[in-house]
């Protein structure tokens, strides 16, 4: 992909990926603007020299970066006075291209493409993020995007700002569903890992050792190395959320559903997970579901349960 004439940028949303990825696009371009709607996230990068905007308008930039939970906060931003759509419109901006980060049904974000360039000219990336927020602070982030092949390959170099892994995987929806199955993995993984810790735990073996000896064999993965210490501490607190990893789920059922495709172990989990949320374990870490499976066995989860 090849560079293009350096275009306004913008990131609206600086949560715990926001906020890493935001850092690393003011390093590719010193004039980001940035917009929280809890202004004190934007501070610390006030201080490295973005500027805070004061709306979702004021933000308005050729591309704008979305990093929240799900496709209707990125809805919430486009209308009214203090919208996106306003905001375009004022500055004068007629193609803008609108980067949605967040995880998000593949059906629902292609929808939401075909109408905002019907209605508004915007055109839409789908463009999920895999990497956790270790990922999102080192830069090393997998994108995959999906949507108008000419506006990503435009955005690649801003992309590659925040992620070594950048691919382009088709139209509308694809970025989306390429996370949806990368979700399918992760969901899974953190799952498996739960159970083999307590079948350790409840054996008596040494948790770190068992740790040590998944992550130098076959077994191994980004989870372990990320998290592993969560499942040897039982400290679930913070992190990528079982709420926002039970809605990935539903996602993965209704994209496969749409395939007309069957995905048991999916569903498997998607049951635990809902399991999970309604024990009022929503906010935990999605490795806490560990407490799930051990509430199944009448058991503890170890001995310093958060």
């Amino acid at each position: 992909m090849t560079e293009t004439t350096r275009r306004s940028l913008a990131v609206l949303g600086l949560g715990p990926m926001g906020g890493p990825m935001a850092r690393r696009l003011l390093d590719f371009d010193g004039g980001l603007v940035v917009w929280n709607r809890t202004s004190a996230k934007a501070e610390p990068l006030v201080a490295l020299g973005a500027r805070a905007a004061t709306s979702p308008a004021d933000a308005a930039s050729d591309v704008v970066f979305t990093v929240l939970p799900d496709l209707k906060q990125v809805e919430s931003l486009l209308p009214g006075q203090d919208g996106l759509l306003s905001g375009w419109e004022a500055k004068g901006i007629t193609r803008p291209i609108l980067v949605v980060h967040g995880t998000v049904s593949p059906i629902a974000v292609a929808a939401f493409a075909e109408r905002l360039l019907r209605a508004h000219g915007v055109t839409v990336l789908d463009a999920p993020v895999s990497g956790g927020t270790i990922g999102a602070e080192q830069g090393t982030l997998s994108i995959m995007v999906g949507g108008d092949e000419d506006a990503a390959l435009s955005i690649e170099p801003a992309l590659r700002a925040m992620g070594t892994t950048v691919r382009y995987m088709g139209p509308s929806g694809s970025g989306a569903l390429a996370k949806a199955c990368n979700q399918i993995v992760v969901a899974a993984t953190v799952t498996a890992v739960s159970e083999a810790m307590l079948l350790a735990r409840g054996g008596g073996l040494d948790l770190a050792v068992m740790l040590e000896l998944l992550q130098g064999g076959l077994a191994d993965s980004a989870v372990l190395r990320q998290k592993g210490q969560r499942w040897i501490n039982t400290d679930f607190a913070g992190g990528g959320s079982a709420q926002n990893q039970l809605k990935d789920l539903g996602f993965i059922l209704d994209a496969a559903a749409t395939e007309g495709l069957e995905l048991p172990l999916s569903s498997t989990v998607r049951g635990l997970f809902d399991e999970m949320v309604a024990q009022g374990d929503g906010a935990l870490d999605h490795t806490g579901i560990q407490r799930t499976l051990a509430r199944r066995s009448q058991v503890p989860a170890g001995p310093a349960i958060v």
